[in-house]
């Protein structure tokens, strides 16, 4: 920012497109087409609305800014079940996390400049990389963010600042979390779309984007999962494998609180996909086939990954 200071809105320091002279100029141009454009326009509509009612909006309020939103703010309030009425509970359960998600803006500018490292290095092993819009929202917080092939990423503010359990470190957690949403947008629709997931299906499409977003940026988004798992990988990968057809996904992904970090599933997928490329001769191939995934089970007796294999 030439030590000119941070401005207020979130949109200024959040924006990431190919008009973005500092992303831009230090890209090649056929790099520059492949910048994401991220949008916080629902982010300053909150704020208004927070700022107008003194930190109090009531729930006919926010479900307006629910109903007046984006598109990526209305396919994540369908998905994710957000109402007003959910989010004003939100709020007067947790008041502190739509006050603190504000300063995460001082953080934005380097991220912005780390992510856009990271989806260089992407498109140098994957050309055919696109990179969809992504819309910063508020929620109810939770979810985190979402994306895919289809619907592009959707991230909640509120939420990622608040889940330092992800990672203490705040750049590092919003950098590892947007690459892995731009993972997601990636893989093949025909995985990450289905109506019904099993355990291994939904385990491989999450730990497919742990993995690539290590292979960009040096570590998986979730770090809390390597020190939660060290030394226990026979026993968790042994348990993995007797549910891995099941379709209750609760003992596996989306079950991480703030007390209790689970999502074990992204570790166990991120593991078998790391084999995989690990044992290919030709890592740009191996990448293409992780990215391409449809079938789980084919994916994973060629990979070579044995429940408690060593991979370090």
């Amino acid at each position: 920012m030439d030590g000119k200071r941070i401005l207020a809105s979130v949109a200024a320091v959040l924006a990431i497109s190919a008009s973005s002279s500092t992303g831009a100029a230090q890209m090649a141009p056929d790099r520059a087409r492949h910048e994401p454009v991220i949008e916080t326009g629902d982010v300053d509509r909150f704020y208004a609305l927070y700022d107008s009612a003194a930190g109090r909006p009531t729930a006919d309020q926010l479900q307006a800014y629910l109903d007046e939103g984006s598109t990526g703010l209305t396919h994540l309030a369908k998905v994710r079940r957000v109402t007003g009425a959910r989010m004003a509970d939100a709020m007067a359960a947790r008041p502190e996390i739509y006050v603190e998600a504000r300063a995460c803006a001082d953080h934005l500018p380097r991220v912005r400049a780390r992510v856009a490292e990271g989806l260089a290095r992407f498109i140098d092993q994957y050309p055919e990389a696109q990179f969809p819009s992504a819309t910063f929202v508020i929620g109810r917080g939770r979810p985190v963010a979402v994306g895919s092939p289809v619907d592009g990423i959707q991230v909640g503010l509120e939420a990622l600042c608040a889940t330092d359990f992800i990672n203490p470190d705040i750049e590092d957690r919003f950098v590892g979390v947007l690459i892995h949403e731009y993972v997601h947008t990636q893989q093949a629709p025909e995985l990450t779309e289905k109506e019904q997931f099993t355990v291994l299906e939904v385990s491989m499409a999450e730990g497919v984007a742990e993995f690539v977003t290590e292979l960009m940026i040096g570590a998986p988004a979730y770090a809390y999962l390597a020190p939660q798992t060290r030394g226990r990988e026979l026993e968790i990968e042994t348990a993995f494998v007797a549910d891995q057809d099941k379709t209750d996904l609760s003992a596996w992904v989306y079950n991480s609180t703030p007390e209790k970090p689970g999502d074990l599933g992204y570790w166990v997928g991120y593991r078998i996909a790391k084999a995989y490329y690990r044992n290919a001769p030709d890592k740009r191939e191996a990448l293409r086939q992780i990215l391409q995934i449809t079938d789980v089970k084919a994916f994973m007796a060629a990979s070579g990954w044995l429940p408690g294999m060593d991979l370090s």
